[in-house]
Parts: C-alpha cells; structure tokens; sequence
C-alpha cells in the first residue's frame, strides 16, 4: 500500500483538514466522487475551499484505513443514495403511486410521480426519483426477488 504524500484530519468544528506534502494546510477540504454510483470507491477528489482540486486519489482502498474512514464518512453524509433491496408494495400501477421499498438503510416508503423518474444506468442498473427528490438505486435488477422484479416491471 502507498503511502499518501498528505495527511488528513478533523478540526474542532468536524470539518476536514488537509496538509499537504509542503506541509500547507487547507481547511475545509471536501471529498467529491467522479462516478458515485458506477465506481463509489475509485476517483475521489479532495477539493479545497475555493473549489481546487487538491488531491487526486484513484482507489479508496489504497490509502491507510484512519484516511479512508474520515472520506468514506464524509462522502456518505453527503452522497445519500439509499440502495433498494426490495420492493414489498405498490399502491398502484397508475402514477403517482406509493412504494414501500427496503433499502440498505431500512425500509420507507417513495411516492413516484410518473414512469419517467425511472433511469436505466445500464443494463440492470436503476435511478429511481421519488417526488420529495431522492434518488433510489437499484444497483443489480436480477438481485432482487422475483415479486420485487415483477413489480418493477409494470413501470419499465
């Protein structure tokens, strides 16, 4: 494993410090992820607070587990994308309706205005937006239940 040529901190207020290999510090940093979805652990880019880039790092799981913990927690307060695991109901298979789904962060329900809110990201990917604006994944179509796929099917 490489070592990081900066280091990566908290400051009082939570926020995160970078000091970089000159040993400037530059508060505030920012994690942002290229490919949220498609590639959550690969390209992160830590940004300053006048928007620079100031670290590139190809692959999270590269750097020592302490740094990796404070970008992962900071990129998922940030990146709230709950993961559908499966869909347990439909009130109905005209828009809008309501679905109870259970995700990786528990089970809630969406209210989906039209078929339209429903995105391929691929062949068995999905971006699903409810009416308050979240945005749903479904990551892998074939992993979820066959009644889960049936009811997904009416709206595809």
């Amino acid at each position: 494993m490489p070592i990081p040529s900066f280091q990566l901190e908290r400051d009082a207020y939570g926020r995160l410090v970078l000091t970089d290999e000159n040993g400037e510090r530059h508060d505030a940093v920012v994690p942002v992820c290229a490919f949220p979805i498609g590639a959550p652990g690969e390209g992160i880019s830590l940004l300053g607070s006048e928007g620079r880039e100031l670290v590139w790092i190809a692959r999270l799981a590269d750097l020592p587990d302490a740094m990796r913990s404070l970008i992962e927690a900071e990129l998922a307060s940030r990146d709230f994308v709950p993961e559908i695991r499966r869909i347990a109901a439909v009130s109905s298979f005209a828009c809008p309706s309501t679905w109870t789904v259970d995700t990786d962060r528990g089970a809630c329900e969406l209210i989906l205005k039209g078929e339209e809110d429903i995105r391929r990201l691929g062949a068995t990917r999905l971006l699903i937006a409810d009416s308050h604006g979240i945005q749903f994944l479904v990551r892998d179509l074939t992993a979820l239940d066959r009644q889960s796929r049936k009811l997904l099917d009416r709206f595809l």
